[in-house]
Parts: structure tokens; sequence; C-alpha cells
């Protein structure tokens, strides 16, 4: 009940707000002049309208052409692979304008080295990160060219005040227009991550600085209003309006909803308070939108059909994450999750499905506990799942072949989760104070989520992890082996790259860790280097074999690619998921070496 009511909230505020009022305003008699010039605006503003979403759709072709280049290629050489062990052609180093696209647009940041590093003010405040240089690009141009709609041809030849009416009547339209994007960005059923490839992460950038060209463009609509009423009537003819007639106070009520939405959405104030932060960012786009919607539908505009786009998007993925908990989580048997509490100051989640599902190596799903955090959901990567085999008999046919009675469901998902602050730190206060260690309540699970990296065609797979980042690679390194033993990848190279603090951390992952050193064919392919950075003695540090071997200190990146390269077979591919610095270390050193190889680099990441 808590998560359908959190579901529906928008619904229900914005009914409880704007649904049952009705409003009777005096129709206002119009010249035949005003007439045209009205009927002249609605068609220029819904030409502009329809400019930004051809904008919007040029900006959005190059990544999707990208793509599918990728897409292809990636197939074509999984296909020539299989057949060749030595996989020459695919490790070329390419072209030299290919090498500098990559290191100079594609995987750089926006100035040297510092990507994914956050700016802190303290231990505790953190002020965001710097997107790379081709979010930048893409963010500039978008905003260079919301600022040319707003502003070409409008005749400044004319007075003031017809100046003011042009531009106050852009600003609306293109605000309207831009909700669409923002909206649909915003949605974890998002369908873009999986057509462009591109995480939910950069779009999660992407809405924010969406939202904040909506937000300027809004208040630049209603100041061109303000300063019109000023210059002719003063501030009273601001004031009474705003008091007085609906259309003028709904609009009022939308702004002041969407300033509100980007004053407390900072880096700081968002992570410090994320929780208060999400229920009031719910409720003031919720409130924002409705007041948007009146506003425009009293006079009938032409945004108000971009309006209704953005909410019925909203509505679908809201709905959309409703039926996925209740298929995901009901059933003859309710979701559950086993909690315990590891070394390190970690939890170990297993999640008993009501339902047996599969999931991609690189996804994640968002989990919700209501005995601990009432209606609130976070996202975890999935790191781990076990099938278990079932018999499942047929009373009209009896065979004898296995594969006709027994049939495989996906029973459980694992999780690993670090104490941090608010659920994750009740999450491992709960379980750590239980006598057992562990304890057993009642799940909802949302999911599964996220782009899928297919690594399976390239020759050589580097996996670096820091910390509770291994969660990322592990069911990588396992569908890679999988496939190598079957036959179905081309990867002859796999090297495990791990970064932690204490040898205890190994307790994380250690039963599935086991489970991997144990399949067939391993020891042909998979190498592991475990790091530990700050050892208590040099007796922690042990190697057990060639093929897992543990250093003290932290991981040299540069001088571990270039040993990879050296040995490469065919495509390498370097994926990372860990810390700020771990990932800015990893990108600089891809970044040195694409004149080198092939070599494609993956980021893991996850903003919030």
């Amino acid at each position: 009940m808590a998560v359908m009511a959190m579901l529906g909230s928008t619904t229900m505020l914005a009914w409880v707000l704007f649904g049952g009022l009705t409003f009777a305003t005096q129709p206002v008699a119009l010249t035949p002049a005003q007439i045209a010039a009205n009927a002249a605006g609605k068609r220029h503003n819904s030409d502009f309208s329809k400019w930004m979403i051809i904008s919007l759709a040029a900006f959005a072709a190059l990544p999707l052409f990208y793509r599918f280049c990728s897409v292809i290629y990636s197939r074509i050489r999984l296909l020539v692979s299989l057949g060749s062990e030595n996989q020459r052609f695919f490790a070329a180093p390419p072209s030299t304008w290919v090498s500098f696209i990559k290191k100079h647009v594609i995987y750089s940041p926006l100035f040297r080295v510092r990507h994914n590093r956050e700016f802190r003010l303290s231990t505790a405040v953190s002020v965001g990160t710097l997107p790379t240089r081709f979010q930048t690009f893409f963010l500039l141009g978008y905003l260079a060219g919301n600022i040319v709609f707003c502003t070409v041809m409008i005749d400044r030849a004319v007075d003031t005040m017809s100046m003011l009416g042009e531009l106050r009547n852009r600003t609306g339209v293109l605000a309207a227009v831009n909700m669409v994007p923002l909206f649909l960005l915003a949605g974890r059923n998002n369908p873009l991550i999986q057509l462009m490839g591109i995480s939910f992460d950069s779009y999660n950038l992407i809405h924010r600085w969406l939202g904040r060209i909506v937000v300027l463009q809004a208040v630049a609509h209603t100041s061109c209003w303000v300063a019109a009423k000023v210059m002719k009537s003063g501030w009273e003819a601001v004031v009474t309006p705003i008091n007085t007639n609906p259309f003028i106070r709904f609009g009022f009520i939308s702004v002041v909803c969407f300033v509100f939405l980007m004053l407390h959405s900072p880096s700081a104030i968002r992570h410090a308070f994320y929780e208060t932060f999400l229920v009031l960012h719910i409720m003031a786009a919720a409130l924002g939108v409705a007041g948007l919607y009146y506003h425009l539908e009293i006079k009938g505009f032409a945004g108000l059909k971009h309006v209704k786009i953005a909410i019925t998007l909203w509505a679908f993925d809201r709905g959309l994450r409703l039926l996925r908990i209740l298929y995901r989580n009901v059933g003859r048997k309710m979701t559950t999750a086993t909690c315990e509490a590891l070394p390190g100051d970690a939890v170990r989640v297993t999640l008993h499905l009501a339902r047996p599902w599969t999931f991609k190596p690189g996804q994640h799903l968002y989990l919700y506990m209501p005995r601990l955090a009432l209606w609130t959901s976070h996202p975890f990567t999935i790191a781990w799942s076990e099938n278990e085999q079932y018999i499942k008999f047929d009373e009209e046919k009896l065979s004898l072949h296995r594969q006709d009675i027994a049939h495989v469901g996906q029973s459980t998902l694992s999780l690993v989760i670090r104490r941090r602050t608010g659920f994750t730190d009740t999450l491992y206060k709960k379980a750590y104070g239980t006598p057992e260690g562990r304890f057993t309540t009642r799940a909802l699970v949302e999911g599964p989520y996220g782009k899928v990296d297919t690594l399976g065609s390239y020759g050589t797979v580097v996996l670096i992890a820091g910390g509770i980042g291994i969660t990322h690679p592990v069911p990588y390194v396992r569908e890679l082996l999988d496939g190598y033993a079957k036959g179905t990848v081309a990867t002859r190279r796999i090297t495990l790259v791990w970064a932690i603090q204490s040898p205890e951390h190994l307790e994380w992952v250690r039963p599935w860790m086991t489970d991997i050193l144990a399949m067939e064919k391993r020891r042909e392919v998979l190498k592991v280097l475990l790091f530990v950075t700050r050892p208590k003695s040099t007796r922690e540090i042990h190697s057990p074999s060639d093929t897992v071997q543990m250093f003290p200190g932290r991981p040299n990146i540069d001088t571990l690619l270039d040993m990879e390269i050296d040995q490469k077979m065919g495509k390498v591919a370097v994926a990372v998921c860990g810390s700020g610095s771990l990932s800015d270390d990893v990108r600089r050193a891809v970044r040195g070496k694409t004149h080198k190889a092939n070599i494609d680099f993956i980021e893991e990441a996850f903003s919030w």
C-alpha cells in the first residue's frame, strides 16, 4: 500500500489541489486586428515548437548513429572472432582520426583528468562532478539552440511592449516543449537507455540541465509579463491579477514551483537530505505541472499539448513501475530478503523472489524494504544470481527425459550494500544488531534497469573495481567464463583487478568467487589481481596461485594496461566501477593507450 501511495502521489496531489475546481471567466471581446494578431502568434509559436523538436531529433541522431555502428561492428567482430584464435585484425590500433576522437571527444573529461571524482566542501558535503567533453558539447549546443529560438526573429524595431510580448510568448511555448524530454529522461523506464546505449547516469545529467533550461525560460516568460505590466500600470497591475485571475494565478503557482525545484536540487542539498529532497521534488513537480496545465487550458494555448505529453510520459512511467513491482513480488509467495552483516561495514542481501526472472550483467534494481524505509527505493547493482531446478509433472504425458520434467528458474538475486548514511546505515545496524548477524524481512524489488554492455565480442577484457564496485564485474566474469567454455564468446583473456582497503573485504564476494574459480577452463583465461591499500601487516598479503595474486598498495593502472596490451588478444575492453578517483585514473590511462591498441573504455557510475 505504501508503494502504491507513493507511485500515485502525483495524480492524487493534482486532483486534491485542482481536480474539483471549475472557473467561470468572463469572455473578453477582441477586435478583428487582435484576433488576427493572436492567430499569427499561435502559428509562429507552433513553428518554433516544431523546430525545437527537430533540434532534439538532430541532437539524438549522432549518438544513435554511433550506437548503431557500434552494435553492428561488435556483432561482426564476434562472428568473425569465434573461428579465430589470434584475432589480429581487431587487435590492430585504429586509424589516427578514430584514436583522436576517442581520446579528445568521447572519453575525454571536460578539462584534464577530473570527471567522476566529486568536488567536496567537506567529507559530508559534495557539490557534484564535471561532465565529460562530449556531454558538455551536447549541453552547450542545446542551450545555445534554446537561446537562439527564444530570441531570433523578434522585431526589435517595434515598441518595447510588443517586443516583451513576443519574447514572453516565445519563452513560454519553448518551456512547454522542453518539458517533454525533461520528463522522458527522468523516468526509470526511459526507452532511450537501451536504444542509444547511454547510461542512466548521463541521462540524469541531461535531465538536470533540461530542468534548469525550463526554469530559466519560465522565469523569462514571467519576467516579460511583469515588466510589461509594471511599465504600463505599476506593480498593482501585477498583484491584482495573481489574486483574482485564475489564468495568471496558476501560471504564478507553476513558476514558483519550478524555481523551488531548481533551488533545492544542487548536489550538496540533494545528497545531504536525499529522502526529504525526493518527497519535495515529486510534490513540487506535481504542483507545478498541474498549475501549468490549468494556466494553458484556460486560454487554450498551443503548449498545452506538450504538457499533456509530459504528463502522459510521467503517468506511463509510474504506472509501469507499479505493474513491475506487483508482477515481480506478488504471487503464491511474496518476495523476501535475507540480510547478513559482513566485515567492513557491508551487508549481503539475498532476495528470494516471488517469481523467477533473469537479469544481464551490468543491470541494477531498486529495493524497497517497508519496515526499514517506509516507501523509498534505492538502486543497487545485481551482483549474483542462483538458479535452481524444480520438477514439473505433466499428468497427460509421462516422460523419462530429464529436460522434459526439470525446469530451471532463477530463484534468488544477491546484492552487496556498503554502509553509508540513511537507509544503508539502518540496514547494517539492523543486521549487525541481531544475535545471528542476519535477519529476514519482506521486500519489494523493481527492475531490472540499466543499459547492457555486451563484452563477449572483445578478445581481451580488463575489469577494474574499487571497494563495493566489485558487484559490477563479478557477473561479467561468470558470463564470459561460461561463454568461453561453451565457445560462444570471442574473449580469450580476462583480467579482474580489485582494489580493497582490507583483506576482510574479500568476504563480500567469497562464496561467488569460489564458484567462479571452480568453473570449467577458468585457468586458461582468467587472472585475478587483488590490491590491498591498507594492510595491517605484510602477513595478510599472500597469493593463492599464479592466477590469483595479491599485492599491497594501490594498482598502477598505466602499468597494468601496458602489460595487457603487450599480451592482448583481439580488441580490448576496459571497464571500471569504483570511486570517482579510480574511474578518472582508469579513464586517463585508457586515453593514453588509444593509439597503441584498439581499446574501448566503459565506466559504470550512478549519480543521484
